[in-house]
């Protein structure tokens, strides 16, 4: 994999001269024509991030994931074989959800030895086959054999577990490529401890990965909650990102972000000095059990190094930090313009009370941020439905926005020209 570096008459974006320079059109961001040719064409073509093994520490471990823009939910099960399996999330009876708690909508998990449907009793072995069907011989020739639960295919990598809605998905290694796939002996495994966030977001969900793909909006955008941010030095310098990359569907940035054990104090808040935590993470870093990083970890041997985070297609990121812990995102659409966001941050975990408190420092800095971008993303996403303005300029920091948007496209007129949505 070539590692470009910027000159300095150059550009990132001219690594990639298919991107082009010219403005971009937002119409696939609110248009209710195209998200439906999203779902068929992307989230139905694509190797889904639902989780990680951490969540199926057992046998009989299980969780269930709505995927709503799928129009499915499945559920995610580890077996008495050890072995794990998904499969959608529906009695073959009559088509009731089968495994749910209080409220069928919502996400559910536990463990168990059988699947059993609420409605009329059916059950399912861990492995999907049906295992007993009340009043049996009430039905009309009836074969269990033939009543297993409807797969999903499902595969793991580095402990991310993922699933694929189609009908003859390419192997999940292929599917990532390289520049991810070389990140693999980072200790994920180790990083057990996890904060999670979710919102529902009034915005396309391709708005809310633009916004963390690039960082030129740091400076201005996150000036009132930074004292670093606000120094007018900082915001006459802007923000650049030091490396770019771009591999298939997926990209990645590196930046120097999130070194505040160099900062002096009067760019700190007092609580990130006296917790030594703040929005890039713990300042002490924790025994990771490893020698050395994987090559694909700061690709480019940048210094100093805050952290990489990587897009992968279509709709999951994960962040590591130089510190010793770990960021997820998955922006799930919902509609064309509203998605449901969520955050994990993971953690070697605590051993000490001062160790535990950084930890909760960074989760909760992390929330406000969070929101801060997703309240100025429904703005952007109300007034880009209004049209008025169809054409907007990107800079060479929005290299990665500019690519998100040419792959989407490229993946629905895909689809288009297959005939499929057209026999649909």
């Amino acid at each position: 994999m070539a590692r470009f570096e910027k000159p300095p008459e150059g550009s990132w974006t001219a690594h990639y001269p298919e991107l082009g320079t010219g403005p971009i059109s937002y119409e696939d961001s609110i248009s209710p024509e195209f998200f439906e040719l999203e779902r068929e064409a992307i989230f139905k073509r694509s190797w889904l991030n639902v989780g990680r093994v951490e969540q199926l520490p057992r046998r009989g471990s299980y969780f269930t994931k709505e995927l709503a823009v799928a129009r499915t939910s499945v559920v995610v099960v580890r077996g008495m074989d050890d072995r794990i399996r998904a499969f959608h999330n529906i009695c073959r009876h009559r088509g009731n959800k089968l495994v749910w708690t209080d409220f069928p909508r919502e996400e559910t998990s536990g463990t168990c030895r059988q699947f059993v449907c609420k409605y009329h009793g059916w059950k399912y072995e861990l492995d999907g086959g049906c295992s007993y069907v009340q009043q049996e011989d009430e039905f009309f020739g009836l074969d269990k054999a033939d009543y297993g639960l409807v797969p999903v295919h499902c595969d793991v990598w580095s402990g991310f577990v993922f699933v694929h809605l189609g009908d003859d998905p390419e192997p999940l290694r292929e599917f990532l490529g390289p520049m991810i796939t070389a990140i693999e002996g980072y200790p994920f495994d180790r990083m057990t401890e996890r904060f999670a966030y979710r919102a529902e977001v009034g915005a396309n969900w391709k708005l809310f990965l633009d916004a963390f793909q690039e960082f030129y909006h740091a400076p201005v955008l996150h000036a009132r909650q930074s004292p670093f941010a606000a120094r007018p030095e900082v915001q006459a310098a802007g923000f650049e990102g030091l490396h770019y990359e771009i591999d298939g569907p997926h990209r990645m940035i590196t930046t120097y972000g999130g070194q505040g054990w160099r900062l002096p104090p009067e760019m700190l808040k007092p609580m990130e000095i006296v917790t030594r935590s703040g929005l890039f993470g713990p300042w002490d870093p924790p025994d990771l059990g490893v020698d050395s990083l994987p090559s694909g970890v700061n690709p480019a041997n940048k210094s100093p190094w805050g952290l990489d985070s990587f897009q992968i297609w279509p709709n999951f990121v994960i962040l590591i930090w130089e510190r010793g812990w770990y960021l997820t995102y998955h922006y799930w659409p919902t509609s064309y313009n509203t998605h449901v966001f969520e955050g994990n941050l993971y953690f070697v975990p605590a051993t000490t009370a001062r160790e535990r408190l950084a930890h909760e420092m960074a989760a909760v800095t992390f929330k406000e941020y969070a929101l801060q971008d997703a309240n100025t993303l429904e703005a952007t996403q109300t007034m880009l439905e209004s049209r008025v303005v169809t054409e907007f300029p990107l800079n060479d920091q929005e290299v990665l926005c500019r690519h998100l948007h040419k792959v989407a496209g490229e993946w629905v007129e895909r689809y288009a020209r297959s005939g499929v949505g057209e026999a649909r």
